[in-house]
Parts: structure tokens; C-alpha cells; sequence
């Protein structure tokens, strides 16, 4: 008997049912290995991933890629239920050789077997299946974007999003796709919020001096405001902003109500858009991250009419935007002027103990310092104590870190670190774990309950109903499980952390001759955040390491999320 194990993809972006698309993939490969005498011992199945992601960045595919090496492995083939969603672009040329590197058969059912690496046919099937998934993608995308645009421009439809602060959702009546709307989905659109409309009009005329005001630049409207303890718009909206202390108005805030055009009442679209950038120029396999970006405005989408109750007069709307237009004309031109690129180690991974934020970089002759100046971004109106500016130099932070890495991972300290670490990653179960496993348990009762029902002679047909929904239950618990484990920091052994620390040997070496953005790599790789606090001048360093962070010291380059131990 061969073996087998599977793997499948779902995303949803096209709101799949994760549960229903692993069911048909599963039974796909089952159909195909158990025609040969194969048998399915172990799955790995990705769950919210793009295909466009490689598989390195995958976490169940690159969990698969990590039991290929393996050898006391419990499977000696894998078979792929869908090619289409596990291989886009080129993908499949960059994956399949660790399998034909490690002897393990790659069974797909369009070649009806296993992938044959001589055969032209096979790599030519599988090189089309790749260029195809990659099509259907951008045939999605291109179809999704350009009925977005039609719809907002004809129509004025609210497309999704969170409101403008000055707006609210209210219901907008039934779908008027005849499917979605048979399912109960309704659509939405903007309506006046009563306590934030009367802030955006104040915001405007304070801008622009009337009725009866003194013009006021935007660092001076955020402080009236904060000094008049109105809610900012991550305080006004609590749910959608956990994440934010709704401290203080902040100029960006100020700023973005006074760019957007949705208060004349129009409806506008494509202000944004996504743009896929390589994660490392260096090394195309591990693909691309998605950023935002702001379109200029004459991509825009605008409605041909006012959809929904207009906050600001489109006339005060671009007396605004002239101005706004004007001064950046006094600066030296429309576009922002273009900035120097320079490279920093600490991007990223500093912090200002004081407001909990990253520090920003900043270039002054021929030093790199980082700063916080959070009283000059948000209008603090003394609710917190914290200086204009926070200065610190980087060449003297980058000194000390390295020394510390080279103590800690000094050869003599080797055990001491492994024990540390080893105690340190002890993670309880989440509660979403926790729930799900209760989930599936309880379910299992309640079948065991209907068996016996059935088995002591009550109504089959009603028996077999409740018996269909526990499974579907069980089903959808099940896909919850192993998303919540998918997320949950995962334990090394003591062999496994000695094997990274003999990695992390290697990257303190590196850092020696360094380049900036190399070293940068190297701290985020390490999973590293640094706390700066000015009252006390002190850096506090802390690192959390993740074996699928850490290959090489040839490739350092962090390419998952989970933390799975910490010091």
C-alpha cells in the first residue's frame, strides 16, 4: 500500500465554504490513489491563502515541504486533489524538484498518476495548469475592478468599506442580484451620523474661515478639537478601531476629511488601489506582498449624480482643494517632492517606549538618527506626558544589540539559551482552540445520542436530519480547529531550538561587515522589537524566534508570521 499525503488550498477571496472545498479536493485525490492500491495517512490543507502565495510562505505547504526532508516521514508520496489551486504562475518549476530531490512521487489526477520528471508532456501539462490558474486569476480581478467602476459611476452604489466619519450604514433595500437577494443579503449605503456630521462641517469652515470663524491651519483644528474633547474618529468608532487609543485628533485626520470628496454627497471609487511588490528582489521565489497605494485623481471614479446626503457643498469642497493645491504649488510643485532613498537598519523594528509607536528614521548630515515626535502629529492637549522630540542614534543602538546577540549566542552560553528558550515558548491553548475541540466533542455526543435514538426505533427520516446537521456541525468545527492551530505558537523541542541557535551563529557573523538593509533582514528575521525609553535611556530587546524565519545564514529572510518561541 502506498502511502499518500494531501494537500489542498481554499482562499476567500471568492467566499469559498473552506469545509465544502476541502470535502471535494479531498475526494478527488482519494479517487485517484485509491484506484492504485493508496491509501491517504496525512492532510495539509491552507486555509485564507492566495494562490499567488509560493508555497514557503504557505504555512501548510511549507510545513510539507519541511516533513519532505524527513526521512522517518509517515507518507512516501503526496497526491494534489486540484493543480489550479495549488500552482500559479510558476510555481510548480520552484516546487517540484525538493519533491524529485527527496524521492517523493508528486500524483496529480490530470496526469491520472504520478508526475513522471523525464517526461516532457508531464512538465508541459503541469507548466500550462500554472499559466491558466495565473489567468483565471487576473481574468477575476479585471472582471471584479471593471464592474466596481461601472457600478459606481452608473449607479453610486456603496461598494463596501468603512463609512466616513460623518456617515453611518443604514439598510438600502434588497440585493438586486436575484441569488443574493433570495439568501436575505441587502445592500447599504450612507446616511448622516448625527453626532460626527456637525465636526466635519466645523473642520471645513475652520479651514476655510467662515461663518463667523478664524482660518485655522490643520495642526490648529486638531487641537480645538481635542481641547474641546470631541472624540476622534477612532474614539467616535471603538469597534473598528481596537487597535488605536483614541487618544487625540491627529493632522492626518484632519487632512483626510478635508481630501474627500464623499462629502459633496457623491458616490467615489479607485481613490486606492493594490499593488503587488516582490517581498525580496533577490530572491523572486518568495513572491509578492500587497500595498496600498493612492491613485491620482484623475482615476478616480465619481457618480454621475449625488447618491447619497451630501455633509459639505461641492463649492466649499473645492475652494478646499484649491487652496490645498495652491500651497503645495508654493513648495515647489503639485506632487509631493521625491525623496532620497536610504537604507535603515532599524525600519521597523524600534520603537518609543513612551507612546508605544514606531520611531520614524531621519537623516541629518551624515547621521541616522530615529525619532518620535508624537505632540507634532497629534494634538495632545496635555494628556500625555511625552517631549516634542525623541532623538535617538542608530549606529550606537545597532552597536549595543550586536554585542548582546554575540553574548547571548556566545559558545559557551549555547545551553544556557537553549534552556531559556525552551522554558520561555510554554503556550496554553488559545480560546479558540479550546472551543473548537469542545465543539467537535459535543457533537460527537449528540451523534452517539441519534445512533441510539435510531437503534431504540424512532423516526429514521427525522433521526437521519439531525444526524446531517451534527455532521455539518462537525464539519465546520473542524475547519475552525485547525485554523485556531494553524495560528497558535507551536513548541520546539531541545533539538530543534539547538539547530536554530547554530543558525543564529551564523547571522551574528554576518552582521559584522553588514549592510544596512541586510542587517534589517537579519533583526526582522530574528522576530526582534526594540523599546526605547528616553527617561530612563534605555533599550529594552526582545526576540522571538520562528524556525521557518531562520533557514541559513545564506537566507535570512523572514518569510512567516508565527512565533513559536520567545527569550
Amino acid at each position: 500500500m502506498i502511502r499518500f499525503a494531501f494537500y489542498g488550498r481554499v482562499s476567500t477571496e471568492d467566499k469559498q465554504d473552506p469545509a465544502a472545498s476541502k470535502a471535494w479536493q479531498l475526494r478527488r485525490a482519494q479517487g485517484l490513489v485509491e484506484g492504485h492500491g493508496g491509501q491517504i495517512v496525512t492532510e495539509f490543507f491552507d486555509v485564507d491563502r492566495s494562490r499567488s502565495i509560493p508555497w514557503v510562505r504557505r504555512p501548510q505547504a511549507s510545513a510539507l515541504l519541511k516533513a519532505l526532508k524527513d526521512p522517518r516521514r509517515d507518507f512516501t508520496a503526496v497526491v494534489v486533489g486540484e493543480p489550479h489551486r495549488a500552482f500559479y504562475g510558476g510555481q510548480y518549476g520552484l516546487t517540484f524538484p525538493v519533491f524529485d530531490h527527496y524521492g517523493v512521487p508528486l500524483w496529480v489526477p490530470e496526469v491520472g498518476g504520478p508526475i513522471d520528471p523525464e517526461n516532457e508532456a508531464h512538465d508541459m501539462i503541469m507548466s500550462v495548469f500554472g499559466g491558466l490558474s495565473k489567468g483565471e486569476r487576473n481574468r477575476i480581478r479585471t472582471r471584479v475592478r471593471s464592474s466596481m467602476a461601472a457600478i459606481a459611476a452608473t449607479e453610486g452604489r456603496y461598494l463596501g468599506g468603512r463609512p466616513p466619519y460623518g456617515y453611518e450604514l443604514v439598510d438600502g433595500g434588497p440585493h438586486p442580484h436575484p441569488g443574493k437577494a433570495a439568501d436575505g443579503k441587502r445592500l447599504y449605503k450612507l446616511a448622516i451620523d448625527p453626532e460626527a456630521a456637525p465636526i466635519v462641517q466645523r473642520i471645513f469652515h475652520e479651514f476655510l474661515g467662515r461663518n463667523g470663524t478664524i482660518e485655522k491651519g490643520v495642526f490648529a483644528i486638531a487641537e480645538g478639537l481635542t481641547r474641546d474633547d470631541i472624540p476622534c474618529p477612532s474614539a467616535h468608532d471603538r469597534a473598528r478601531n481596537p487597535h488605536r487609543d483614541g487618544l487625540a485628533w491627529s493632522k492626518a485626520s484632519v487632512r483626510s476629511i478635508l481630501t474627500n470628496p464623499r462629502y459633496t454627497g457623491y458616490q467615489v471609487w479607485n481613490r486606492q488601489r493594490k499593488d503587488e511588490v516582490l517581498l525580496d528582489v533577490n530572491d523572486v521565489s518568495l513572491g509578492h506582498i500587497t500595498k496600498l497605494r493612492w491613485n491620482d485623481r484623475d482615476k478616480w471614479v465619481f457618480s454621475m449624480e449625488p447618491v447619497h446626503p451630501a455633509i459639505i457643498a461641492k463649492e466649499i469642497f473645492d475652494q478646499i482643494e484649491g487652496k490645498l493645491v495652491g500651497r503645495r504649488c508654493q513648495r515647489g510643485g503639485t506632487k509631493a517632492r521625491e525623496k532620497t532613498k536610504h537604507s535603515y537598519a532599524l525600519r521597523g523594528v524600534i520603537y518609543c517606549g513612551l507612546c508605544d509607536r514606531k520611531m520614524q528614521a531621519h537623516t541629518y548630515k551624515d547621521y541616522i538618527y530615529f525619532r518620535c515626535r508624537y505632540p507634532q502629529e497629534y494634538a495632545l492637549a496635555n494628556k500625555v506626558s511625552h517631549p516634542r522630540n525623541i532623538f535617538v542614534r542608530e549606529h550606537l543602538v545597532t552597536k549595543l544589540v550586536d554585542g548582546w546577540l554575540a553574548k547571548v549566542l556566545a559558545p559557551h552560553r549555547i545551553k544556557q539559551t537553549i534552556a531559556d528558550l525552551h522554558e520561555a515558548q510554554a503556550h496554553p491553548a488559545t480560546s479558540g482552540v479550546t472551543r473548537a475541540r469542545a465543539k467537535i466533542a459535543a457533537c460527537d455526543a449528540k451523534l452517539s445520542r441519534h445512533r441510539a435514538a435510531l437503534e431504540a426505533g424512532a423516526d429514521p427520516a427525522t433521526i437521519t436530519k439531525w444526524i446531517a446537521e451534527t455532521n455539518a456541525e462537525r464539519t465546520a468545527a473542524e475547519a475552525q480547529l485547525q485554523t485556531a492551530e494553524d495560528e497558535q505558537p507551536h513548541t520546539m523541542t531541545p533539538d530543534d531550538i539547538e539547530e536554530l541557535i547554530t543558525a543564529l551563529g551564523g547571522l551574528v557573523n554576518i552582521l559584522a561587515d553588514a549592510k544596512p538593509e541586510d542587517r534589517q533582514n537579519v533583526y526582522r528575521g530574528l522576530g526582534m522589537r526594540l523599546t526605547y525609553h528616553p527617561d530612563k535611556q534605555e533599550i529594552r530587546v526582545e526576540v522571538n524566534l520562528d524556525p521557518d524565519r531562520i533557514v541559513t545564514p545564506e537566507r535570512y529572510l523572514g518569510v512567516t508570521s508565527g512565533v513559536r518561541g520567545g527569550t
